[in-house]
């Protein structure tokens, strides 16, 4: 459990430096500069809840479509929990106040199909034994 706790904390944290990166190349900006925090590490290593829940979702026959949905609204969850929590102590690394479909500036809806594919690839890292 720890180590797959490191391997989702780590693989999180590279995949917001990539995404943070990338979005400078909107603003013409091609130092490719991505930021995180020390916040996020334990955040995506959370995820690793994902390898006993797609163990339980794959006895029952859920297929590929039902397990994003399912980890999409967990990493939502966890991530409206966590952002929440932070914001009290005004240490949430993050705001989406500016984005369209946001709630509370924690979320952002639009990403849906971002999280969908993250946890895929996050069942697919933790069950690779």
């Amino acid at each position: 459990m720890k180590k797959d706790f490191i391997k989702c904390g780590i693989t999180g944290c590279c995949l917001e430096l990539l995404w943070t990166s990338f979005r400078g190349v909107r603003k013409k900006d091609y130092k490719l500069i991505g930021q995180t925090s020390v916040w996020m590490f334990p955040i995506y290593g959370m995820a690793s809840v994902i390898k006993s829940v797609s163990r339980g979702l794959k006895k029952r026959h859920k297929d590929m479509l039902e397990r994003g949905v399912i980890y999409t609204m967990g990493i939502y969850a966890v991530e409206y929990t966590t952002g929440s929590l932070l914001k009290r102590k005004n240490r949430c690394p993050w705001d989406y106040s500016n984005s369209r479909y946001n709630i509370n500036g924690l979320v952002r809806l639009d990403y849906a199909p971002l999280w969908f594919a993250v946890g895929l690839m996050y069942e697919n890292i933790l069950n690779k034994e």
